[in-house]
């Protein structure tokens, strides 16, 4: 690729904030509610209009679930986020607790009100352009770029929420992305809402979720008489009245690290989601005979990237095990949830790679040394870029538990800008806990065979 060298000049360097977070996704708004919380000066900086990332501008149409199967693990911010949402929505039982569809107009003044009620600033439609550090492994300064044009922020720490990795990456930490022989990543997903459907007949008609076997969407994929319809994946949700949120088909060769593979999905996603209208309106034409296509998303629903190699690497085997750690800052029990390769999910096999369900009650811990990146001093890492391997990838990335990691973060970084050092790595991991569980994080007594913070074990 040829390259241009830019012309040296100074910007405008705000100075202002103790811990910046970058990302306002499920991670980066609950990151910056706690950090503010703890009385540090806090900037959550988001490329969109509006924070939630995939539960708002990714229209992802359902939380995953809340529970293991017993009770609520995730808890604390994310408890807070999931209950204001639900009590918001009249269609939704009190005590649901999995699977619970997403307003996302609703949902993003749920985010806004968490965020600014805790006394954080807000810098939307503003984009991460470069990251400077320095020989110690110190980001010295973030580049952002908005309407006002190239502009530097300058904290004592930073919260790396963009579910790439960026700011950790452009600083120089290691990462893995993808299959480690291949390269392949998960596919795509671009969600969307159609409206003016019939509710009675749609809620009282055959399910249409791909692991129904009697649901008509095998049989329209079978044959071959809708060529738009990529494979059987439908996950479906009323999300208000006569509006039906579709997380549905799979788009491939996406790499969220890439625009021009992005803008390219998101032109073909929504070529699909018309291809799904129209496919609807004929095999159930009393629920979607009316329908339109509502709204889609404004991000692409990207399930994998990059993974910042962090002082410890969570891996299947610790899923396996229903792993306990000293230093684990949440609870986590969704399932190893990844989505195969073109040829498995068009064969109906699924993924590969083995998809494990844990009974009820069984979770696994997250270590804090997860979120904090090897050779960075300064940066923490929360959402669906923390420090695992690509099997438990697949269990962490999602929403509730991105909620529980960013409360997390956000508290140690508060911890750490109040330190001389600024070091992610020596904050007080029991004082840590101990706020947590006093904000009222579900983070059990670990047992004795919990793994030690200093055995070094990867």
């Amino acid at each position: 690729m040829n390259s241009y060298t830019l012309k040296s000049k100074a910007i405008p360097l705000n100075t202002d904030y103790d811990v910046i977070v970058v990302g306002g996704g499920p991670a980066g708004c609950t990151a910056a509610a706690a950090a503010a919380r703890e009385g540090v000066r806090t900037l959550l900086i988001e490329a969109t209009g509006s924070l939630g990332g995939m539960g708002t501008s990714g229209l992802v149409p359902a939380w995953c679930p809340f529970s293991d199967k017993q009770k609520l693990i995730y808890r604390g911010l994310a408890a807070k986020v999931f209950e204001t949402l639900k009590a918001q929505m009249p269609h939704v039982q009190a005590d649901a607790m999995d699977w619970v569809p997403i307003e996302p107009e609703k949902l993003k003044r749920v985010y806004d009100d968490l965020v600014t009620e805790a006394g954080a600033s807000v810098l939307f439609l503003t984009s991460l352009a470069d990251v400077e550090r320095d020989e110690d492994g110190n980001v010295t300064a973030i580049i952002v770029l908005n309407k006002g044009g190239l502009q530097a922020f300058r904290a004592k720490v930073y919260v790396d929420c963009t579910g790439d990795g960026d700011v950790a990456a452009w600083a120089g930490a290691e990462y893995q992305k993808g299959d480690a022989v291949t390269g392949e990543l998960q596919p795509a997903t671009h969600c969307f809402i159609l409206g003016n459907v019939d509710d009675y007949a749609y809620l009282t008609g055959p399910n249409l979720h791909g692991d129904n076997p009697n649901s008509p969407i095998h049989e329209v994929f079978q044959s071959g008489n809708y060529p738009g319809i990529p494979d059987t994946h439908i996950c479906n949700n009323l999300v208000a009245p006569r509006s039906v949120g579709f997380n549905a088909g799979h788009l491939w060769d996406v790499d969220n690290t890439d625009t021009f593979t992005v803008s390219n999905a998101m032109i073909e996603g929504r070529k699909m989601a018309a291809a799904y209208r129209d496919m609807l309106a004929d095999v159930q034409p009393t629920a979607f005979g009316n329908a339109f296509v509502m709204s889609t998303g404004t991000l692409i629903g990207t399930r994998e990237s990059r993974r910042i190699i962090g002082d410890y690497i969570l891996t299947a085997e610790d899923y396996m095990e229903r792993k306990s750690f000293e230093d684990e800052i949440c609870r986590n029990s969704y399932f190893l949830d990844i989505h195969g390769t073109k040829e498995e999910q068009q064969s109906g096999t699924g993924s590969s790679l083995t998809i494990t369900l844990y009974g009820p009650g069984e979770s696994h811990g997250i270590p804090y040394r997860c979120l904090t990146p090897r050779g960075l001093r300064n940066v923490l890492v929360a959402g669906r870029s923390i420090s695992c391997d690509r099997r438990v990838h697949g269990s962490v990335r999602v929403m509730p538990v991105c909620l529980a990691m960013g409360e997390a973060a956000g508290l140690a970084a508060a911890l750490a800008a109040s330190q001389a050092e600024h070091d992610v790595h020596a904050v007080d991991v029991a004082h840590l806990r101990q706020r947590l569980q006093e904000e009222g994080a579900y983070l059990p007594d670990i047992g004795a065979d919990a793994v030690e913070v200093n055995t070094g074990e990867q």
